[in-house]
């Protein structure tokens, strides 16, 4: 199937893929005074006596603003904000499909980093939490911390933490698979940027022995110079041993390799110099750091990629609608660090006994996950003292 061509055909024909329904009929004299003048000057009055009623009368409660700036667009790059629109929309679908969560693109004509969060600050009042999508590293990591610094409603960069969250729900299963402990493995990532930055920690919080971050340059190390203020970070909580070398280097005696860099950066011989039972996860798109059937040939016990024609499709749409449902509901004023690890802990849980080699990961339609992440999200909110009902 062509779907370049049918997308095309589909996206013209509807004009876009979103579109703003009304919730109430405006068929009569009562219907139009209740829903706006003069009845809605009730809820405004309610509001301005206690601003977090703006929850329960309007629809802040579940609204969502889908922000970018379509500067790293997944497959396309710097395309610009008018570009990134199908991309947006497309997320704002989702959003609605697997979290009953609403959405909006907000998609910004500009890449400077204080005024995006000037903009993005002023939409506070009308939305409950705020995902950023596609924008580039360094900005990303600039641009949700001061975002988070200032706003009181949760600010999540999906390409880092949804990406994240799936991954390491897909690692909890392997390694049960692998019959090896977080405690005992070291991990490769390749690629530290926005994904790879956020798997580390991730990884981290759950207690893993070891990480070994690799640039263009080869491992991410204290000793080197030419590191930027986020490599640097990485450079504090990873590779412990202190290795110095390249990608190859890393890989050899790794029971993990993730990938969120570029095609064909690993070879068959790589990973033969992995561990026995070596987790694989490359995940480039749309063609992996190495392909499935070579990795399997060097020696892979289980392989994952971000491609949904192999096994193990590591597909951040089993995230995000979880997580933001989970935090609207509690009316939660963040996304912290665990929130982010109960919603690993229950996904990789929500496989439960079909757990295999080829599925350690639910598959998007599967019915029941979302549910069970949106619920550890909730309880682990309430927990950290961050939620608001």
């Amino acid at each position: 199937m062509d779907y370049n061509k049918m997308a095309l055909e589909l996206h013209k024909k509807l004009v876009g893929k979103i579109s703003v329904t009304s919730k109430v009929p405006v068929k009569t004299k009562d219907d139009l005074s209740m829903a706006y003048t003069p009845g809605v000057a009730e809820p405004c009055r309610e509001i301005h006596k206690d601003p977090l009623k703006v929850y329960d009368y309007t629809s802040k409660s579940n609204l969502i603003a889908v922000v970018s700036d379509g500067t790293a667009v997944l497959g396309l790059g710097d395309i610009g904000a008018a570009a990134s629109i199908p991309v947006m929309e497309g997320k704002c679908v989702l959003f609605k499909e697997f979290g009953n969560v609403d959405a909006f693109p907000i998609c910004l004509d500009t890449t400077d980093t204080d005024e995006i969060v000037r903009i993005v600050k002023m939409m506070e009042p009308v939305f409950g939490g705020i995902n950023l999508e596609d924008i580039a590293a360094p900005r990303c990591f600039e641009i949700e911390a001061k975002l988070k610094e200032i706003m009181d409603i949760p600010v999540f960069h999906d390409d880092q933490h949804g990406t994240a969250i799936v991954t390491t729900a897909a690692i909890i299963n392997a390694l049960k698979l692998a019959e090896k402990k977080i405690e005992d493995v070291t991990a490769v990532i390749s690629g530290s940027g926005a994904a790879g930055n956020s798997i580390a920690k991730l990884l981290l919080s759950l207690g893993i022995k070891d990480i070994f971050m690799c640039d263009r340059t080869g491992i991410i190390s204290k000793n080197r110079t030419n590191l930027d203020k986020y490599k640097k970070e990485l450079s504090e909580i990873t590779n412990k041993a202190g290795i110095d070398g390249s990608l190859v280097d890393a890989m050899n005696g790794a029971d993990i390799f993730i990938g969120v860099s570029a095609p064909g950066a690993v070879s068959k011989k790589m990973i033969e110099s992995m561990a026995e039972k070596a987790i694989v996860l490359p995940m480039a798109n749309p063609t992996p750091e190495i392909m499935p059937d070579l990795a399997k040939e060097g020696g892979a016990f289980i392989i994952g990629t971000g491609r949904s024609d192999f096994p193990n499709q590591v597909n951040n749409v089993l995230a995000f609608p979880g997580v933001f449902r989970g935090a609207l509901d509690v009316r939660s004023s963040e996304i912290n660090e665990p929130m982010k690890l109960a919603a690993a802990l229950a996904l990789a849980d929500s496989v439960g006994e079909n757990l295999d080699v080829d599925f350690i990961l639910p598959k998007a339609f599967d019915e029941g996950y979302m549910e069970k992440v949106a619920e550890a999200v909730k309880k682990a909110a309430i927990d950290s003292g961050v939620a608001r009902i």
